[in-house]
């Protein structure tokens, strides 16, 4: 029998694939369409430069523990293309760059969906614990009722809604209490990154698992994970079931 109790599993390069490139085209296109409807200048290179100064905001916030979600984001873009003073143009902008990502087919990470079937099948409460990034979660939790997965998780804990990023406790305490309050001790996470998923993890006494099945994080960023795996296959062995 496992000692453990529930897992959590990271969002972006743990569940689903990012495509960071695809994103932005999207996100480039939908936004150009509409400054072009309103007969504005949409020249790709400035959407591009605003894409960019968004994401700088972004990362220096995310790094400092400071919500930036998706609509920070958009504000940045109108700010830098100089649309802020027409009401109508920064409503369908804003809502251009948060709904052009639904748009899209991304992939699951490789025997994922029949691990959370072994894990649910032994009895294991499985939730999420996510740093959205600049995608709002209703749309992360589309893509994943998109591949039916959905269902297969009891409980998520998205920034956006909870209002920390990892490494905070708080993210995680969210996420062990909507799972049955489960103890720490009792549980595992998963995740790609050390600074936010192993840190955060390790921080609250939950076994940390680093995952390197997309990419291969560097070991300046934070704390190794207790085990790293590259195949989401290979994580009932290690939680016992």
């Amino acid at each position: 029998m496992s000692r453990f109790d529930a897992i959590t599993f990271d969002f972006w390069d743990t569940l689903v694939r990012a495509d960071v490139a695809a994103t932005r085209v999207q996100r480039r296109l939908a936004i150009a369409e509409v400054l072009e409807s309103h007969g504005l200048p949409a020249e790709h290179d400035e959407i591009d430069a605003s894409f960019d100064e968004a994401w700088k905001r972004f990362d220096a916030s995310w790094g400092l523990g400071e919500q930036f979600t998706g609509h920070h984001a958009a504000e940045t873009v109108l700010e830098v293309l100089g649309h802020t003073d027409d009401e109508q143009v920064c409503i369908r902008v804003i809502d251009a760059y948060l709904s052009a990502p639904r748009t899209m087919e991304l992939d699951l990470t490789e025997n994922l969906e029949s691990t959370l079937r072994v894990l649910k099948g032994a009895g294991l409460r499985v939730g999420i614990v996510c740093d959205v990034g600049l995608t709002p979660s209703p749309v992360l939790r589309d893509y994943l009722e998109g591949h039916g997965i959905l269902q297969l998780f009891d409980h998520w804990s998205f920034s956006d809604e909870v209002g920390v990023y990892k490494p905070d406790a708080a993210i995680f305490e969210h996420a062990l209490a909507g799972l049955g309050g489960i103890d720490p001790t009792r549980a595992a996470h998963i995740g790609d990154l050390r600074r936010t998923d192993i840190a955060g993890a390790k921080g609250m006494g939950m076994l940390a698992l680093r995952y390197r099945g997309v990419t291969d994080d560097d070991p300046d960023h934070g704390p190794e994970g207790d085990v790293v795996i590259d195949d989401h296959a290979e994580v009932p062995a290690v939680l016992g079931v």
